[in-house]
């Protein structure tokens, strides 16, 4: 969406990567020149309020936070992007697979693999505090081209190119 020049961003401020994550989005989106009204959302209730309020502020595009609250709520997050039409953007493709727009974030999967292979070398003896620091090194991008159409959006060859996953 190149004429975007206003994004919304959804947090939970329970989590406690939330402001880490809030000023990272707001650097970027200073630095692309958009507006970027936040909304903090800790329940059910917040999350149907705060897509009411970006609809009302007439947001081009909403970018959902990660959060294991909103992992949870997913398929309330996609169905209310929908019914007020506009385009959202997640940290996992399980939101792609629910119907949501697009996502680009880490492989679940390799990161259940991770805490597998830690669980295993504590369970042989090794100290925790011994222990390495790892993060995932995959990340991969998904996009629902049926919700694309369903919003009026073309989705640019090269996007889908670069995608790891397309849903048709």
């Amino acid at each position: 969406m190149p004429s975007a020049t206003v994004i919304g961003f959804l947090t939970n401020p329970a989590n406690p990567a939330s402001d880490s994550e809030t000023k990272d989005v707001q650097a970027a989106a200073h630095t692309l020149g958009l507006n970027l009204p936040i909304l903090n959302v800790s329940s059910e209730r917040d999350i149907d309020a705060a897509f009411a309020s970006f609809a009302r502020q007439r947001v081009n595009a909403v970018m959902v936070g990660a959060d294991a609250f909103f992992t949870s709520r997913r398929d309330q997050l996609v169905e209310l992007a929908a019914r007020h039409a506009i385009p959202a953007s997640y940290h996992i493709r399980e939101f792609v697979a629910a119907g949501g727009l697009m996502s680009y974030g880490a492989n679940l999967i390799d990161m259940y693999r991770l805490a597998g292979v830690y669980a295993a070398r504590i369970l042989k003896g090794e100290k925790p505090a011994e222990l390495p620091v790892q993060q995932t090194v995959k990340f991969e991008l998904a996009v629902n081209l049926k919700t694309a159409k369903a919003l009026g959006l073309a989705v640019p060859d090269k996007l889908l190119v670069a995608a790891d996953e397309v849903i048709e």
